[in-house]
């Protein structure tokens, strides 16, 4: 397994999903967007080209030599897909976790809060 491939599907999720939305986001918009350095969303663009999950087009009529366009490829709607679901399940999983522990947390402070007023 190579470096590229530990890109997170939270990261991926995210980057897809901006892609999807606007194509022409620029790596600068995608780092500021996603909080991220430059650097890590040129690597993670990379790494989704690298597996066949977009393409990247440059316009040899674009003045702007360095702009391009990003395109889901039908692997990477495929995949974006799956991630989704994922993203959603792991979300849900944490979403059930934060209540339980904020009931358990409630109860502590009841529990103090009797105490203290005793």
């Amino acid at each position: 397994m190579n470096a590229k491939d530990m890109i997170s599907d939270e990261l991926k999720y995210h980057l897809l999903k901006l892609l999807e939305k606007d194509p022409n986001m620029s790596q600068r918009a995608i780092s500021r967007e996603m909080d991220i350095s430059l650097g890590k969303a040129n690597y993670c663009l990379h790494a989704l080209i690298d597996k066949g999950m977009i393409k990247a087009k440059n316009f040899y009529k674009n003045k702007n030599k360095t702009a391009y366009t990003y395109y889901l490829t039908p692997k990477g709607i495929e995949e974006k897909a799956t991630i989704t679901f994922r993203f959603l399940q792991s979300k849900l999983t944490e979403y059930e976790n934060l209540k339980f522990e904020i009931e358990e947390i409630r109860k502590e402070a009841a529990a103090l809060s009797g105490k203290h007023n005793a």
